[in-house]
């Protein structure tokens, strides 16, 4: 039983590493209704920016500061040269909009820092402790103490301020938050803003674990299950669908991988992301489209 209980609790832990990624989806979801493809690249952009800014004396809180001032201006680049011009027009549009910047972000990366490996330090222990019986990474849980406070604040801010009204009317109808007065390039840049914070949190957690390198954009490719499973919608959805994720093929691997062969938790959130899809495809907590005719 207690190796049943380890194998979970670093499955969830692990899963929480996930949901930091797919936070950011989600924001970008909710304020233009599209897969934002770039979300991987806005990943492996803050963490390569700090990294060598680190490698080059800077102090981390400066080189923290910059780096997320550097995602904060390609935020309002993004909203007035790319969605502004792009408003109300169909979201594969809008998706491959996303994919073109996906690639623009990579090659400035790769321009102006490099496309060497960088090892990433953040002082934080990866050593395992007894945590009411069970050990457990400290690593680990200092990434679930991380989204917790962020998934705590992005909730906040979504649900009791002006900002978040704003936030559901653009997710409800662009144009029509736009009639009554609603800011649009100024709720999507905000957006992005946030987005690009949380891809900041999550590169750096996911550099210190993998190292920071080009690959670290495929980090998305794992976020996919977690958002189909949560809802694309849902802030608090993505920290469940990374739970359900990170436990589900830790123990599938473990129990079922000795059966039938290793392996199995690089496809297994695909195969219960196709279930969730055959059965609720809004996922747990998103919001069915409801249309009046």
């Amino acid at each position: 039983m207690d190796f049943f209980l380890e194998v979970l609790a670093g499955g969830l832990l692990a899963g929480v590493m996930y949901s930091l990624v797919a936070i950011g989806f989600v924001l970008i979801y909710k304020a233009s209704g599209v897969f934002n493809y770039a979300q991987g690249s806005l990943v492996l952009f803050g963490a390569l920016t700090f990294v060598s800014l680190v490698e080059r004396q800077v102090a981390p809180w400066l080189a923290f500061a910059i780096t997320l001032a550097a995602l904060v201006a390609i935020a309002f680049a993004v909203g007035r040269l790319v969605l502004r011009p792009l408003v109300n027009r169909p979201p594969i549009v809008l998706f491959m909009a996303t994919l073109g910047l996906s690639f623009i972000l990579e090659g400035a990366a790769q321009l102006v820092w490099g496309a060497q490996v960088h090892g990433l330090d953040l002082g934080i222990d990866d050593k395992p402790f007894a945590l009411a019986g069970v050990m457990v990474s400290q690593f680990d849980l200092f990434a679930a103490a991380t989204a917790a406070v962020l998934v705590a604040a992005l909730s906040l801010l979504a649900r009791y301020t002006r900002f978040g009204l704003s936030l559901r009317a653009v997710a409800d109808d662009p144009l029509a938050a736009l009639a009554v007065g609603v800011k649009l390039p100024y709720i999507w840049a905000v957006v992005w803003a946030l987005a690009g914070l949380t891809s900041l949190v999550a590169g750096l957690l996911w550099g210190a674990r993998l190292g920071v390198q080009f690959s670290l954009s495929l980090v998305v490719l794992k976020a996919l299950p977690v958002l189909i499973i949560g809802g694309f919608s849902s802030i608090v959805g993505a920290i469940v669908g990374g739970l359900i994720v990170g436990g589900s093929e830790k123990l599938a691997e473990v129990y079922v991988g000795t059966l039938v062969g290793g392996g199995i938790e690089n496809w297994f959130p695909y195969v219960l992301a196709m279930l969730f899809l055959l059965v609720r495809p809004v996922g747990l907590f998103g919001e069915p489209a409801v249309e009046r005719v």
